[in-house]
């Protein structure tokens, strides 16, 4: 698999993310056939945290993690590491990284 980013300009918010998510992450995995994924778990490009000047919404954690779950479960028999590596604004943190496990633990 090729390595290969996908940018988010400054101001990017839950549509573009998603977007994002849908047509480059989920086709990059389903073609590489991940045997595991490490989920960096970054909680700073949420809109109340101004670290990553990106505008993410509590319901965009949850969903994400939905999403790579579901390629865990269809090519890594479930297998995923998570690892806490952002979140500046407690508030926003806490809810987040509570969202991500949720959906972790479903």
């Amino acid at each position: 698999m090729s390595r290969r980013s996908v940018p988010l300009s400054a101001g990017a918010g839950s549509r573009e993310f998603r977007e994002a998510v849908e047509q480059e992450w989920i086709p990059a995995l389903e073609s590489f056939r991940p045997q595991m994924l490490f989920f960096s778990a970054g909680f700073d490009a949420h809109r109340d945290d101004g670290m990553a000047f990106l505008r993410f919404a509590d319901a965009d954690y949850p969903w994400v993690t939905a999403r790579m779950r579901e390629v865990a479960a269809k090519h890594a028999g479930g297998r995923i590491v998570s690892l806490l590596e952002g979140g500046y604004n407690l508030d926003v943190l806490g809810r987040c990284v509570a969202g991500h496990l949720g959906e972790l633990a479903a």
